[in-house]
């Protein structure tokens, strides 16, 4: 199974990450991010498509969906996949991969409101204070949440909880 967790920077995907592997049995965090800073690396770069995310690379959603079957079908158990996507047509792309191999899979968002996103931001110690990459996610993800994220995952409001609560939430609710 794969417990995705999903949401824009500042949500706290990767703290909750780290505490959902340590509640769900047999469980492994698998950083997606790291299939696109491969990417990234390549020499002569990858061609843009007019823009700096690595998802917006074709390869990157096939190699996703492959690393984590091959991931599975070695350890077995579960993936927590702490990876925001916000555009509709790259989540199909991932999710339907998953399902073409039987691969289950829980998608929540881990959601906070404008104001408490974005005085996480400014108080963020790994890209620092006010970290202009994080901040300008928050619009398209107000819209993605507007119009089909929250459709498709289970959310988790954060404004008020801990990481250790939303993580023993989404824990949960996989272990029900």
């Amino acid at each position: 199974m794969i417990v995705w967790l999903n949401g824009t920077h500042g949500a706290g995907k990767t703290t909750t990450s780290a505490l959902v592997q340590h509640l769900i049995p047999d469980s492994r965090v698998f950083d997606a991010e790291k299939v696109g800073e491969t990417l990234m690396d390549i020499k002569p770069a990858l061609p843009w498509p007019g823009t700096d995310n690595f998802q917006h690379w074709p390869p990157w959603r096939p190699l996703v969906v492959e690393t984590a079957r091959r991931v599975l079908d070695y350890t077995g158990g579960t993936l927590v996949v702490p990876m925001t996507v916000l555009v509709e047509q790259y989540w199909r792309e991932i999710s339907a991969g998953l399902a073409q191999h039987a691969i289950p899979v829980r998608h929540f968002v881990l959601h906070a409101d404008q104001d408490t996103l974005r005085a996480r931001i400014a108080g963020d110690a790994v890209l620092g204070p006010d970290s202009p990459f994080r901040l300008k996610y928050l619009a398209p993800y107000a819209e993605a949440a507007r119009t089909w994220l929250h459709e498709e995952a289970e959310v988790v409001d954060t404004t008020h909880l801990t990481p250790d609560q939303a993580a023993r939430r989404i824990a949960r609710a996989v272990n029900r």
